[in-house]
């Protein structure tokens, strides 16, 4: 890599970019996307901000995969899944079956797609798990991920999902969402579209495909009410695995004794914690 390295990127830890030479073009342009940002950036050490990279990159590769597998899109009531791996529940979420690794699991919905239908915010859990293991590697995710359950990123616990808002910006690997506030009660299930960011003007979106901001609200438009001049829009706000945990994880095989926060908290911002996720404000 040539050029720049610490503009508002900047490492406690100091000294040269070991490493650097090794990213990948995805990781590469995920980290021009950044540097290239107003907002500070704060790692410990070169090896957890490129953890963070993988890991963004990783996302990436999991949700342009899953488009190009063989699942389909189901409301919640009519999912269905591999019952080798998963049981399905009355809400529609898939609960890893006793017995089974989560590793096996979660890459059998890459490589039997036909037995899986899910809503996209179940694809968008999918896709982030698919990425962690990626990185991590088998036998450290069903350590970490022994009691998987799919059903909404919104729910989830295990990756500590961070949600920025107002005015946060979103980066290669990040979970936004589209808002469709005029949705026709018929068609509930698109009152929304989770969507994967994989590149500026990019996304992912289970039941869209991989295509741009613009397309995504014309389809979500064609869905609302009728009379509505109400426009579906890209909500305001950004969410994503907490890579300072989970780089803590994979360092020492142990969740840490406290809680990191998101890189991305810095002054002025206001960090709250509910549950498994953190919300940050600006």
């Amino acid at each position: 890599m040539k050029g720049r390295w610490i503009v508002m990127i900047v490492i406690s830890g100091g000294g040269p970019p070991q490493g650097a030479m090794a990213l990948t073009d995805l990781e590469r342009a995920i980290y021009r996307e950044m540097d290239a940002s107003p907002t500070k950036f704060t790692y410990p050490s070169w090896d957890a901000f490129f953890f963070e990279l993988r890991l963004r990159a990783s996302i990436i590769t999991a949700a342009e995969d899953l488009e190009r597998s063989d699942v389909s899109f189901a409301s919640f009531k009519k999912s269905r899944c591999n019952e080798a791996y998963w049981t399905r529940k009355d809400n529609g979420g898939f609960l890893l079956n006793p017995d089974v690794r989560s590793s096996d699991a979660v890459r059998d919905i890459y490589l039997n797609g036909k037995k899986y239908a899910f809503e996209c915010a179940t694809a968008i859990i999918i896709v982030l798990y698919k990425g962690v293991l990626d990185v991590i590697g088998d036998a450290l995710f069903d350590k970490l991920f022994a009691n998987l359950y799919l059903y909404s990123w919104n729910y989830d616990r295990d990756l500590r999902l961070v949600t920025q808002f107002n005015g946060a910006e979103a980066f290669g690997g990040d979970v936004q969402y589209f808002k469709n506030p005029d949705v026709n009660p018929e068609w509930i299930e698109w009152q929304g579209e989770n969507v994967v960011r994989l590149a500026p003007d990019l996304y992912y979106g289970h039941g869209i495909g991989i295509t741009t901001g613009e397309r995504i609200i014309a389809k979500l438009n064609r869905l609302r009410i009728e009379g509505s001049t109400v426009s579906a829009y890209l909500m305001d706000e950004v969410t994503h695995p907490d890579f300072a945990y989970l780089y803590k994880l994979t360092t020492t095989g142990e969740p840490p004794a406290s809680r990191p926060t998101s890189a991305l908290a810095g002054p002025g911002q206001v960090v709250a914690a509910i549950g498994g996720r953190t919300g940050i404000y600006f």
